[in-house]
């Protein structure tokens, strides 16, 4: 939608609130804690989607990236029982899950040998004998191996049980895992920062100080980091813009986060299967909102296997310009909690189609969004024969 469309949307809007919020935006103003809660509850998917597309496209026009990947979980096992945690085990029933050594996961990494791979995506539940030691050897070990694969790594719910063990602090910990070859860290484990829900959700895990903290210490190593808000169970529309005021004055400050990514909660095999699932427009409203409210947020990313390809594609609609990547099926994390992508892989070429399919502009990316090659102008006729690999 072109500004001028915009502007007369807005213009349009009877509620002298939404309006006032709609010119903000316009006029590229931050908006308040209010506001973003007034979003949620008040406007229409409409509006929110068309001033968060209006705002994608400021920012980026029609390009939506992807990068190849692939990921590694060294277990699924864990100290922690998080009420909405479809994945890991508890280390009391570990016959049920598994424990990979670091010749296990470098037989992964060897496997991509000679693939056009960029990123190597490693977490995991937090095993008490996976310890700091073992994992700065992963890190160098594959490091050795394959030197321009770039490690994105552990959750602060990892690193922090690392660090406490090895008896470091935060700011020591995060030196030693990047001299070791931690390039940025994911964004999981955020969950929602606030107290009271996290209380109920996650009681036993990293708190949100601790979790900022660990993400400013990579930041102030000048690494960067995802960040991410675990959405649609317990929490109130003031809880996400909570979370979300608390990433954003920390990107104030450092400037170190890359991404957003909501994360929509599922309720297979968990202790809050209860909780019935957002809906389709709900899911759309909260990349709307983010979108909006996460201004000093470059990029806002939609994982397509946990939405569904379709609904990926709405994405691109709402804000959302990164559908993350290839995946190749390495991830067990999604289709344990129910996703819509029971066996998330795509090659380049299928997620290359997906975007052109919504007439946007793929851009494959490296890790901190290098530009590696644009995809738009290539026919799908062609577009598995360029690529060669996936």
């Amino acid at each position: 939608m072109s500004s001028p469309a915009i502007k007369t949307l807005v213009d349009a809007v009877k509620d002298p609130i939404l309006q006032a919020i709609g010119y903000k935006i316009l006029n590229k103003e931050r908006i308040s804690f209010e506001d973003g809660v007034a979003l949620f509850e008040k406007a229409s998917l409409s509006y929110t989607g068309a001033l968060a597309n209006w705002v994608r496209e400021e920012k980026h026009g029609h390009k939506t990236y992807f990068n190849r990947n692939f990921h590694i979980e060294p277990t699924n096992i864990c100290v922690f029982s998080c009420a909405f945690c479809s994945y890991s085990k508890l280390y009391s029933n570990r016959e049920e899950g598994w424990e990979l050594s670091i010749d296990q996961m470098m037989h992964i990494v060897k496997s991509y040998d000679g693939k056009p791979v960029t990123e190597v995506h490693i977490v995991g539940g937090v095993h008490p004998k996976m310890n700091m030691d073992f994992f700065l050897t992963l890190l160098r070990t594959i490091k050795a191996h394959r030197p321009d694969l770039h490690i994105k790594a552990f959750t602060p719910v990892e690193l922090d049980y690392m660090f406490r063990k090895a008896k470091v602090t935060v700011e020591e910990g995060m030196r030693l895992s990047h001299e070791a070859g931690l390039d940025s860290l994911p964004g999981g484990g955020a969950e929602i920062f606030h107290p009271a829900i996290r209380k109920q959700i996650c009681a036993d895990k990293v708190d949100a100080d601790g979790w900022l903290a660990i993400h400013k210490a990579a930041h102030q190593l000048g690494m960067h980091s995802n960040a991410t808000l675990l959405y649609g169970h317990i929490e109130e529309y003031w809880h996400r813009i909570d979370h979300m005021d608390r990433l954003r004055n920390l990107q104030d400050e450092t400037g170190g986060f890359n991404t957003f990514i909501p994360l929509k909660f599922r309720n297979k095999e968990n202790d809050m299967s209860h909780i019935k699932e957002s809906t389709i427009v709900e899911d759309m409203k909260m990349y709307a909102v983010s979108r909006l409210y996460m201004d000093n947020f470059p990029h806002v990313k939609a994982y397509w296997p946990m939405l569904g390809r379709q609904n990926a594609q709405l994405s691109l609609s709402f804000g959302v310009n990164d559908v993350d990547g290839t995946i190749d099926d390495s991830t067990k994390i999604y289709a344990m909690a129910g996703s819509e992508e029971q066996t998330p892989t795509m090659s380049t070429a299928d997620l290359v189609r997906l975007i052109k399919q919504v007439k946007r502009q793929p851009i494959e990316r490296g890790t901190l969004y290098n530009e590696i090659k644009d995809y738009s102008n290539i026919e799908a006729t062609t577009l598995a024969a360029d690529l060669g690999l996936n």
